[in-house]
């Protein structure tokens, strides 16, 4: 059979949305999976080629972090399908961090990382995430604070610290990400860190540390040594 053929024309052992039916959807693979949701193909390419070459761009969390613009510059790909394209992303965000919901424990450098890590480590701009803690340093609540580069400016303690007694948190973590993949920090981001830090122990609201966030990697800035 001609492998063009769009996937309705397949016979039904080679139908992804067939075999999902009959085996489950473990049987699948990624662009079996993806051409399930996509449904049909486009002009000479059926639904699991067309899923197979937008996989061949990249791995799937690369893809679901493009803008529906980007997406829609890819040969098969409209409106609807660059929107479901996002929305997978979005589900498998909000699949990642419901786990463990309300009052997660955030107590490691590794746990709040994990945290973090599918929310932020596609992102193309650079977003910093104020995390207020209790007691137990499990999450109260997170606050964006900027969306753009990490910048004292931007970053302002005062900010931090009212939102914090708001809240009545008894500690304060920071989580941003960098866009390049490198999560090495900068002198910048030294910075921003003591100044928070300072601030900190000046209302006993401690920073317990500083999360930077790269390509599926982390720096803990506590780690580090940056913070005490």
């Amino acid at each position: 059979m001609n492998q063009q053929k769009r996937s309705n024309e397949l016979p039904d052992s080679l139908r992804p949305y067939e075999r999902c039916l009959k085996e489950g959807p473990s049987v699948l693979n990624d662009a079996e999976l993806l051409a399930v949701i996509l449904r049909t193909g486009t002009v000479g390419e059926n639904s699991v080629a067309l899923a197979s070459r937008l996989l061949g761009l990249g791995d799937l969390s690369r893809l679901t972090s493009q803008s529906i613009p980007q997406l829609r510059k890819i040969r098969g790909i409209g409106k609807v399908k660059a929107v479901q394209i996002q929305c997978i992303g979005e589900l498998c965000k909000r699949m990642a961090r419901c786990r463990n919901p309300e009052f997660q424990d955030l107590s490691a450098p590794e746990l709040l990382a994990s945290f973090y890590m599918e929310q932020l480590c596609h992102e193309d701009k650079e977003k910093v995430i104020l995390v207020l803690l209790n007691n137990k340093s499990q999450l109260l609540r997170e606050i964006v604070l900027s969306v753009g580069t990490v910048n004292c400016s931007l970053i302002s303690p005062r900010e931090i610290f009212l939102e914090a007694f708001r809240y009545e948190a008894v500690n304060i973590a920071l989580v941003h990400n960098h866009p390049s993949g490198d999560p090495t920090p900068s002198p910048q981001d030294v910075a921003v860190t003591r100044q928070v830090a300072r601030a900190g122990e000046l209302f006993s609201v401690l920073l317990v540390d500083h999360i930077i966030i790269g390509d599926h990697t982390y720096i803990s800035l506590k780690e580090k040594g940056i913070i005490k």
